[in-house]
């Protein structure tokens, strides 16, 4: 039951992966895609739990890290789900991001946070900064103070989901023309 319970839900990914687009300029995943993770049982509960977070004038941030891109990870307001999250890239002007560390090195490098889950205060700039790596514009954000909430909090979109840090990620913005 079990194993095809694990089977069904990678046939779902993989069917959710195929079909993941991006469109219009607001930097969302198809229709299709939203309410189809929206259905899993897993997104169902987490969103639940979502909804009764504590509110506040923060953000909560997840880390995702590619090789050699400059945006952060995702940001989204108490509340909302991790589907109406922004990709964005930090502003460092009043403070460092989370992981700024050397890229390489025998210690933690950049990017050992992947995934972690982050309070993040600060503000959106109002300017998209383009990341020529990935060929995206995202939202500029200034960070003035943050806090690790949970090191491990599990999938961020859906249960399953790939991770690859040399492939961009699976909700992303429009590619700039």
């Amino acid at each position: 039951m079990k194993a095809a319970f694990v089977t069904s839900l990678l046939l779902l990914a993989s069917g959710l992966l195929s079909s993941c687009a991006t469109t219009g300029t607001t930097g969302s995943t198809s229709g299709q895609l939203s309410s189809s993770v929206a259905s899993i049982p897993a997104v169902q509960a987490r969103n639940a739990q979502i909804a009764n977070e504590p509110k506040g004038d923060f953000y909560y941030g997840r880390r995702w890290y590619t090789d050699g891109t400059r945006y952060w990870g995702y940001l989204r307001r108490p509340g909302q789900t991790w589907l109406d999250a922004k990709l964005v890239i930090m502003d460092e002007s009043s403070m460092k991001q989370p992981d700024r560390l050397p890229e390489v090195g025998n210690g933690p490098v950049h990017g050992f946070d992947h995934n972690y889950e982050y309070k993040i205060w600060g503000s959106y700039t109002g300017v998209l900064a383009y990341d020529p790596n990935s060929n995206f514009k995202v939202p500029k954000f200034r960070l003035s103070r943050y806090e690790v909430v949970n090191k491990r909090p599990g999938f961020l979109f859906y249960p399953g989901e790939p991770y690859d840090r040399r492939k961009l990620p699976p909700k992303h913005p429009p590619i700039p023309r």
